[in-house]
């Protein structure tokens, strides 16, 4: 079987089990789902969304957070992992787009990636799912499973994003990125059973 026939059948059953893909992260608009994906770098979604609930009732434009400090910022996400950084971030961030950008969360990858906090895959998280730009956002769970699924020899998540975007036609990146993520937290995690991961079976039966 190629390449091309495995991710054909990857797509094919992805599309089977989750026909509606809802974005992990609570969010209203792209600023706060920026600051979501930036919080939930080696943080899961889960954590994410129990915290921000209370991070944007005093923070949810990039005006009322440039106004808090640092410390403000860190005691409302203190129970995210690396939330010292992660404030100083915040902070730096929204200061940025209200002197450069006048508050507004610009729509390309190159400005995204001059922000605090924001590296490749968070750009890309926004420029597909907030703006719906084609996009391929690799996580751990993404760049696992296609090596999995033997669909990549990325040595890490850039080759692996280049290895996705040449497998797949580009009007499906952004909702078949979405879908594997959830396939591999329901069917193939990381440290646990494989058990129930019938994809990698079904590609490699003998």
């Amino acid at each position: 079987m190629t390449k091309k026939q495995r991710a054909k059948i990857v797509q094919e059953e992805l599309e089977k089990l989750y026909p509606e893909v809802p974005i992990p992260l609570d969010h209203k608009d792209a600023y706060t789902l920026m600051v979501a994906v930036a919080l939930s770098a080696q943080t899961t979604d889960k954590k994410v969304n129990q915290v921000t609930p209370r991070l944007f009732a005093v923070a949810d434009t990039p005006e009322k957070m440039a106004r808090l400090s640092v410390e403000e910022i860190k005691e409302l996400i203190k129970e995210i992992g690396l939330s010292n950084s992660k404030a100083k971030n915040l902070k730096k961030m929204a200061e940025v787009l209200v002197e450069k950008h006048n508050s507004v969360v610009p729509q390309t990858f190159e400005a995204l990636e001059e922000l605090a906090g924001v590296g490749h895959k968070t750009a890309s998280v926004v420029m597909s799912q907030a703006f719906g730009f084609p996009a391929f956002p690799v996580d751990t769970h993404i760049h696992r499973l296609m090596k999995q699924w033997k669909l990549t020899e990325g040595k890490n998540v850039v080759e692996t994003e280049r290895d996705a975007k040449s497998l797949w036609k580009e009007n499906v990146w952004n909702k078949l990125h979405l879908q594997i993520i959830f396939y591999g937290r329901e069917y193939s995690q990381a440290r646990g059973s494989q058990e129930k991961d019938f994809i990698t079976k079904m590609l490699f039966e003998k």
